[in-house]
């Protein structure tokens, strides 16, 4: 029967939309959804690195405390 193949243009253009958000929510989580123990790995390497920096630098200034 040809009505069989109906397709709802409203149902498709809602399922490609909600499969788009899945979509960016899946990369969202993957961006920014990092375990503590991993941000502080992150946050201890940053702050070695910027030491490293702040050792090379020609005209250091004291820290201000």
């Amino acid at each position: 029967m040809a009505g069989d193949n109906v397709i709802k243009f409203g149902k498709a253009r809602k399922s490609l939309k909600r499969a788009e958000k899945n979509k960016k929510a899946a990369e969202n989580r993957a961006r920014h959804g990092l375990k503590t123990s991993e941000k502080e790995k992150r946050a201890a390497l940053a702050k070695k690195l910027q030491a490293k920096l702040d050792g090379h630098k020609l005209d250091p200034k004291p820290p201000s405390d």
